[in-house]
C-alpha cells in the first residue's frame, strides 16, 4: 500500500513559514469620495467659492466664466473620516446646461448658490431646483447658499428670504461669502457630513 506524498518536511531549526497578517487601515482612516456639484447662475460666485475652498484665495476682478466644467479636488475630515470631495465648478449660462444635465446624476450633493445683490439669481433658484428634481440621483444633499454676504450696502435679498425658500424646499440653507470665507468650509464639510 503506497502513501500520497506528505507535507515537505522542514529543514531542521526552522519554524514554517508563516504569512504575516497585512496591516489593515483602519475604518476611520479610509478615504472616501464624494461628488459636489456647484450650481447657480452666472455671476455668483461658484468659483471664486471654490477656490476659497480649495485655496483659501480670493479671485479678485473680473475674469472668463466657466465654460462647461472645471473640478478641484480637496480632502476633509470628517468624524475621523477622511472624505476626498470632488467638486465640479459648473457654468451657469443657459447654453452649457445641457453638458451639466449629464454630471447630475453621478453627484452626491449640490451646492446651489444665488447672489444676494442679485433679484434675478435668487428667482432662478426654483428653476435650478426643478432641474436638480428632473435629473439628479433621489437622494442627493442640496444645500442652498446666498453668496457675497460680504457686500451688505448692495443687499436686494434678506437673509429671511433665502431660509424661507429653502425651508419650502426642504433644503438646508446658510449665507456665504467666497471674499472673506464666512461659511465656505462648513457649507463643503455639512454636506460631507
Amino acid at each position: 500500500q503506497t502513501q500520497g506524498p506528505g507535507p515537505k518536511a522542514q529543514p531542521q531549526g526552522t519554524d514554517p513559514p508563516r504569512s504575516r497578517p497585512r496591516a489593515q487601515p483602519r475604518p476611520r482612516d479610509q478615504l472616501t469620495v464624494s461628488q459636489v456639484m456647484l450650481l447657480g447662475d452666472s455671476g455668483v460666485g461658484k468659483t471664486c467659492f471654490l477656490i476659497q475652498f480649495k485655496d483659501r484665495a480670493f479671485l479678485s476682478g473680473t475674469f472668463l466664466a466657466t465654460v462647461g466644467i472645471d473640478f478641484r479636488n480637496k480632502v476633509v475630515r470628517v468624524d475621523g473620516v477622511n472624505v476626498k470631495l470632488q467638486i465640479w465648478d459648473t457654468a451657469g449660462q443657459e447654453r452649457f446646461r445641457s453638458v451639466t444635465h449629464a454630471y447630475y446624476r453621478e453627484a452626491q450633493a449640490l451646492l446651489l448658490l444665488y447672489d444676494i445683490t442679485n433679484r434675478t439669481s435668487f428667482d432662478n433658484v426654483r428653476a435650478w431646483l426643478t432641474e436638480v428634481y428632473e435629473n439628479a440621483h433621489k437622494d442627493v444633499v442640496i444645500m442652498l447658499l446666498g453668496n457675497k454676504s460680504d457686500v451688505t450696502g448692495s443687499r436686494v435679498i434678506r437673509k429671511e428670504d433665502g431660509e424661507s425658500l429653502a425651508k419650502e424646499y426642504g433644503v438646508p440653507f446658510m449665507e456665504t461669502s467666497a471674499k472673506t470665507g464666512m461659511n465656505v468650509e462648513l457649507a463643503f464639510v455639512a454636506v460631507a457630513k
